[in-house]
């Protein structure tokens, strides 16, 4: 069993699901649509990848926003 960690957000008129802790990410017109579709691709990621190394380790996630004078 992995433990998969992931942040979910709204783009435009889509909720997004994007892992931290693996390059993967998918998303729903709905957030239950969303984290489906995110096992879905979870189940072929692991599928296609048998001999990937454990998903990095991350013990606490924590969310940050930074505006950026550009």
């Amino acid at each position: 069993m992995k433990s998969i960690k992931y942040v979910l957000y709204k783009e435009d008129k889509y909720y997004v699901v994007q892992c931290i802790n693996i390059e993967l990410s998918t998303f729903g017109d709905t957030i239950n649509n969303a984290v489906r579709n995110l096992d879905e691709a979870l189940a072929l990621y692991f599928e296609d990848n048998k001999e990937v190394l454990e998903p990095i380790s991350i013990e606490n996630v924590m969310l940050g926003e930074k505006t950026v004078n550009v």
